[in-house]
C-alpha cells in the first residue's frame, strides 16, 4: 500500500461497491467473534494446536505459492531485506506453527482480574481483560503475520481481518484458506479470519473506513504504509514503527562481547525491525574496538556508511562511503550499517534523539551509570543493555507470537502479544444497591 490511497476509492473492477463488500466482511467477523466470547481456553488452544498441524500439512502448497510470491518480488526489484521477509521454507513453515504451539501454552488473557475491590458501601469491583472484538491488519510482504495475526486474535478472543498486500498474494491465499479450514474443523466459524486481499488497494481504505465494524487497526511494513493508515484511518490505530535502531559502545565495553553483539544486531537477519541500523562508538572504545568490528562486518559483506573519524580505523578491504545525514535517518533492511564516532554519552543520545524511529536501541557499557542514564534518558520502546537489539521480539520475550512491534506510547507499546490485544471492562456486583 502506498500514500496514493485516496477516501474516493470505493468501487472495484466491474462496478462492485468495495465499501459494503468490506464492510459485510466485518459483520461477519463481528458475528464470529461472539462464539468466542465464550470460549474455554482448552478450546482454543485445541484450535491453535488444529491451526498448526494443517500448516505443516499443507507446507509444500505453501511453500510453491510463495515461490511464485518470491520470482514476482524478484522481478519487482524488491529489496534483499523485503525478500528475505517474504520468503518461506518447510522449515520457517514449521516454525511458524511452532510459535502456534508456544502461544497454546500461554495463559489466556481473556477473563483475567486487572484489579478489583470491595468498596466501603458493599460494592464488589472488578476490572476485567476482555477481548477488542474485531482487529482488521494491514501489512506487506509477510506471510508470517498472516499466521501471527491469526493465532493472537484465536487466542485473545478476536476476530481478525487480513489485507496482506499484493507481494504476498499467493502465499495469503493458501494459507488463509487453510485457517479457515482448520477453525471449521473445530467447530469455529471460519469467519474468525478473513482477507480482503481481493479488494486491493480499495479494500484497505474502506478497512480503514470501517469505524463502528472494526474496533481496531494494527499497520505492520515500511514507513509510507504505516503513515498512510495512521493518517487516514478513522479506525483506532495502533501505530507500529519503522526500526531504526541503534546500539552505542560505550568507553568502558567490553570489546569481544561488543564485536559478537554488533554482528548479531546486525547480520542475524537483516530484513526485520530490529536488526541494528547505527553503530555509534564512544572515541575512547574506537581505537580497540572499530578495527576488528569493522572487519568482521565487513567479512560479512556489510557496506559502511562511516563518518571520517570510524572510516580511519577500517581496515583495508573494507566497503567504506562517507556517511551523510540521510544515512543517520535510514532503515536499511540490508547489509548496510552507519557508523559514527562520538565523544560522549550525551552526544551518544543526543544522536539517538534526533534520528530514532523509537523501536530499539542498545548500550553496551561496563558502567552501571553509564547504563542507567541510558535507559532513563533513551525514549524508546524498547532498551537493551549488554545484548543484541535483535531480542526485541515477542516469541523472545516470552510473549509468543507478535502481532507487531508498538512504537507508540497509547495502550500498547514495544512487542504487543495477547495482553495488548485486549482492552478492559468493568463489571460492578452490588445486592440490591442503589447510589444515594
Amino acid at each position: 500500500m502506498t500514500t496514493t490511497l485516496t477516501e474516493d476509492q470505493t468501487s472495484g473492477a466491474g462496478g462492485l461497491d468495495v465499501t459494503a463488500a468490506v464492510h459485510d466482511v466485518a459483520r461477519r467477523a463481528q458475528v464470529a467473534s461472539r462464539a468466542l466470547a465464550t470460549a474455554t481456553r482448552s478450546t482454543k488452544d485445541a484450535a491453535l494446536h488444529a491451526i498448526a498441524d494443517a500448516l505443516v500439512a499443507s507446507s509444500a502448497a505453501i511453500v510453491e505459492a510463495n515461490a511464485e510470491d518470491v520470482a514476482r518480488g524478484r522481478e519487482r526489484g524488491l529489496s534483499d531485506g523485503l525478500l528475505d521477509r517474504l520468503a518461506l521454507t518447510p522449515g520457517r513453515v514449521g516454525g511458524i506453527a511452532d510459535a502456534l504451539r508456544e502461544l497454546a501454552g500461554l495463559p489466556d488473557p481473556v477473563g483475567e482480574v486487572v484489579r478489583g475491590q470491595t468498596l466501603p458501601n458493599g460494592l464488589r469491583l472488578r476490572q476485567l481483560r476482555v477481548p477488542m472484538g474485531v482487529v482488521g491488519m494491514i501489512y506487506e510482504a509477510r506471510p508470517n503475520v498472516t499466521v501471527d495475526a491469526a493465532g493472537l486474535a484465536l487466542k485473545s478472543g478476536n476476530a481478525v481481518i487480513l489485507r496482506g498486500g499484493s507481494a504476498a498474494a499467493s502465499s495469503n491465499a493458501v494459507v488463509v484458506d487453510t485457517l479457515r479450514g482448520a477453525l471449521e474443523g473445530q467447530g469455529l466459524p471460519a469467519d474468525l479470519v478473513q482477507t480482503i486481499d481481493a479488494y486491493g488497494r480499495e479494500g484497505g481504505v474502506a478497512l480503514m473506513r470501517a469505524r463502528g465494524l472494526v474496533d481496531v487497526l494494527v499497520p505492520r511494513g515500511g514507513a509510507d504504509l504505516i503513515r498512510t493508515v495512521v493518517e487516514s484511518s478513522t479506525v483506532p490505530v495502533i501505530e507500529t514503527g519503522v526500526g531504526n535502531v541503534h546500539v552505542y559502545v560505550d568507553a568502558t565495553a567490553d570489546v569481544a562481547d561488543a564485536t559478537r553483539i554488533v554482528l548479531n544486531a546486525k547480520t542475524q537477519r537483516v530484513g526485520v525491525c530490529n536488526a541494528a541500523e547505527t553503530l555509534l562508538v564512544h572515541a575512547d572504545a574506537a581505537p580497540a574496538f572499530l578495527p576488528d568490528a569493522l572487519a568482521a562486518l565487513a567479512e560479512a559483506g556489510v557496506l559502511l556508511h562511516a563518518d571520517e573519524r570510524a572510516a580511519a580505523l577500517a581496515p583495508s578491504g573494507a566497503r567504506v562511503v562517507p556517511a551523510t545525514d540521510a544515512d543517520w535517518a535510514t532503515e536499511y533492511l540490508a547489509l548496510e550499517l552507519a557508523v559514527r564516532v562520538v565523544d560522549s554519552l550525551d552526544e551518544a543520545i543526543d544522536h539517538i534523539r534526533t534520528w530514532s524511529s523509537g523501536h530499539t536501541e542498545a548500550i553496551l557499557t561496563r558502567d552501571l551509570t553509564a547504563s542507567e542514564r541510558f535507559v532513563a534518558e533513551v525514549d524508546s520502546a524498547a532498551v537493551m543493555v549488554n545484548a543484541s537489539t535483535r531480542f526485541t521480539d515477542g516469541g523472545q520475550l516470552g510473549l509468543g507470537a507478535e502481532i507487531g512491534i508498538s512504537t507508540q506510547k497509547l495502550h500498547a507499546r514495544g512487542p504487543m502479544g495477547l495482553a495488548e490485544l485486549t482492552t478492559t471492562k468493568w463489571v460492578v456486583t452490588g445486592d440490591g444497591h442503589v447510589r444515594p
